[in-house]
């Protein structure tokens, strides 16, 4: 049941990268609104709080693509190495 879901989420790492340099990238702009808001008007801090959401998003969606996709490759090998000689001691 979580298998599918696994390799459904992480299919596509190129994509899940992306996601995630977006998600940092307006981290960083969220960083910039914020300071600006702190030496000039609060409304700036509060546009930098709203893009800091939609950042966290982004590269929380991000990252789970691309823990899936090496998660995923973990069970591929873990598949292929059950099927080789049980002996542990070679």
């Amino acid at each position: 049941m979580l298998k599918p879901l696994i390799y459904r989420l992480g299919s596509e790492p190129k994509l899940s990268l992306k996601r995630f340099l977006r998600g940092l990238a307006l981290f960083v702009l969220a960083v910039i609104f914020i300071a600006l808001g702190y030496y000039t008007h609060f409304s700036l801090q509060i546009i930098g709080l709203v893009i800091l959401v939609t950042a966290i998003f982004f590269a929380a969606w991000g990252y789970v693509g691309i823990f899936a996709n090496r998660f995923a490759q973990v069970l591929n090998n873990s598949n292929l190495n059950a099927n080789d000689d049980p002996d542990l001691w070679k």
